[in-house]
């Protein structure tokens, strides 16, 4: 059976942000797995516009492409005021079809909830573009023991047990959905 591929979404474009360094170190672990074939989109890399267009830019294009591409997600997103941030809603927005009948997994940190709400929020968008969420998640606290000082994530006992938990789910689902994609174009 191929490699399900799966894109980890970094979710935060903020000047001095910690996303980058968790969303590597996520799909580090991540690789680690033989039937994953792993792809880090980070949306700094993107250049989007401050306005929808009228038409789409290239960089929507290629983001909308990738995600297209992708058989399965990770959401890496830190937690600004209860929510995920304006980048990672402007991203998702930029793709429609390519979100649907694929599974999304969360990767989320913050300070004091180590981003549940945030994930909250997100599943409640990606239900909207028909993707199935997983029901477990990693979360991070930044202001706990499980980072250093730089914002390293720290491979914990119960840290790489969720991430375990969060990509069996993944990678059922993904594998579940494929054959199903395959067998049935989805239907909205």
């Amino acid at each position: 059976m191929s490699p399900l591929r799966v894109a980890v979404i970094v979710g935060s474009t903020r000047v001095g942000r910690v996303c980058d360094t968790v969303g590597n170190w996520f799909a580090e672990r991540a690789r680690r797995r033989d039937d994953l074939a792993v792809e880090v989109l980070d949306l700094a890399a993107y250049a989007f516009p401050a306005c929808y267009p009228q038409e789409a830019t290239p960089d929507m294009r290629g983001f909308a492409a990738a995600i297209g591409e992708a058989e399965a997600f990770v959401v890496v997103t830190p937690e600004y005021n209860r929510s995920f941030p304006a980048s990672l809603k402007q991203a998702i927005d930029f793709a429609y079809d390519e979100w649907q009948a694929k599974p999304v997994g969360f990767v989320s940190y913050g300070s004091g909830s180590a981003g549940l709400y945030a994930v909250e929020q997100l599943r409640t968008v990606f239900c909207a573009l028909h993707a199935v969420t997983m029901r477990d998640w990693v979360g991070l606290d930044l202001l706990g023991q499980g980072v250093d000082g730089c914002g390293r994530p720290r491979d914990t006992d119960d840290r790489l047990c969720a991430i375990a938990a969060m990509l069996d789910q993944l990678t059922w689902w993904g594998r579940a959905l494929r054959d199903a994609r395959r067998a049935q174009p989805y239907a909205s």
